[in-house]
C-alpha cells in the first residue's frame, strides 16, 4: 500500500513546482515588458473595471458609517452655530435700535447748536430729566443748576425757538415752565411789522393765546411771532410761535387770536440755557470753556 502512495507523491510535485517556475517566470516577463515598454495599459483599465463593483462592495460600509457620523456632527455643529448666529444676529438688532436713536439725539443736537451759532448770545446745553405730568403744570427738570450758573428768570430754546424758561433752581437741577403753561406769558412782537403784544399759554402745548390785540390791529395768519426783549426776561428776537388763526369780533376792543409754539414743547429732549450778550461777564468762564470744547 506504501508504494502506490509514494510512487503518486513523486509524480505529482515536481509537476506542481514546475508549473510554479514557469507561472513566476511568466509573471517576471510581463512585469519588465511592462514597466520598459507599457504594453499593458488596455489590460490594467480592464481589471480595474471588473474590480471596481467589488471595491465598491467593500467600502460601501465604511462610507455609510462615515457619512452617517459626519452627517450627525455636522448637523450638532450647524445648530450650535445657527444659535450662535442668531444671538448675534439679536445683539446687532439691539444695537440698531440704540443707533437709531442716537442718530436722531445727534440731529437734534447738532440743530440746536447750529441754531446757537447764528446768535451771540452764550448758551449751554440742558437735558431734561423729567416731567410734570400734571396736566395743569407744565412744568419739567433739568441736569443743571447754580453749579452752572443757572438763574431764575432764565430762557430755554431749543433748534426752532423759545421753550420757556426757568422757575426754580437747586445745586444741580432746575425747575423750569414751557410758554404753553396757563400762568405763563411771553412779551412778543410781529415779525412782519413789530408789532408788539403778549403770548399766553392754554395748557395745550400746541396752542397761544393773544388776548390783547385790537380789531385793527394788522396781524395776519401765518404772521410769526418772536420775543420783544420787554421785561428783560427773554432776549430779543428769538422764535416764539406762529398765527394760526385771526378772528376780529365786532363790538369788542381785542380779536381772538390763536398761535402755534414754533419750539418742540411736547417732544424736546435737550434744551439750550441762554444767557444774554451783555449778561454775558456777570457769570464765571467756566461754562464759557465747556461750550466752547
Amino acid at each position: 500500500m506504501n508504494a502506490p502512495g509514494g510512487i503518486g507523491r513523486r509524480r505529482v510535485t515536481p509537476a506542481l513546482g514546475l508549473r510554479f517556475i514557469l507561472l513566476a517566470i511568466v509573471s517576471l516577463v510581463l512585469m519588465v515588458m511592462d514597466s520598459r515598454n507599457n504594453h499593458l495599459p488596455q489590460i490594467r483599465q480592464i481589471f480595474s473595471v471588473a474590480v471596481y463593483p467589488v471595491e465598491m462592495a467593500v467600502n460601501f460600509p465604511f462610507k455609510g458609517w462615515r457619512w452617517v457620523r459626519n452627517s450627525f456632527v455636522e448637523r450638532a455643529f450647524l445648530l450650535k452655530e445657527n444659535e450662535e448666529l442668531k444671538s448675534t444676529q439679536l445683539g446687532y438688532d439691539v444695537r440698531m435700535q440704540k443707533m437709531a436713536a442716537l442718530e436722531v439725539e445727534n440731529r437734534r443736537l447738532r440743530a440746536m447748536l447750529n441754531s446757537s451759532s447764528r446768535i451771540n448770545d452764550r448758551v449751554l446745553v440742558a437735558e431734561i430729566l423729567a416731567v410734570d405730568l400734571d396736566p395743569y403744570r407744565q412744568r419739567f427738570s433739568i441736569n443743571r443748576g447754580l453749579a452752572d450758573s443757572v438763574y431764575v428768570g432764565q430762557a430755554l430754546i431749543d433748534a426752532n425757538g423759545v421753550v420757556g424758561q426757568i422757575v426754580g433752581v437747586e445745586a444741580f437741577t432746575s425747575e423750569a415752565v414751557l410758554i404753553s403753561d396757563a400762568d405763563h406769558a411771553v412779551p412778543v412782537s410781529v415779525n412782519r411789522n413789530g408789532l408788539r403784544t403778549i403770548a399766553v399759554g392754554t395748557g395745550d402745548s400746541g396752542r397761544l393765546r393773544l388776548p390783547y390785540v385790537t380789531n385793527s390791529a394788522d396781524i395776519k395768519s401765518g404772521d410769526l411771532l418772536v420775543s420783544s426783549g420787554l421785561g428783560g426776561v427773554f432776549p430779543s428776537g428769538y422764535p416764539v410761535g406762529r398765527v394760526l388763526e385771526v378772528q376780529r369780533r365786532p363790538g369788542q376792543s381785542f380779536a381772538d387770536v390763536i398761535a402755534e409754539p414754533v419750539a418742540e414743547l411736547d417732544r424736546d429732549r435737550e434744551v439750550l440755557l441762554v444767557w444774554p450778550e451783555s449778561d454775558t461777564g456777570q457769570y464765571g468762564k467756566a461754562n464759557l470753556a465747556e461750550l466752547e470744547q
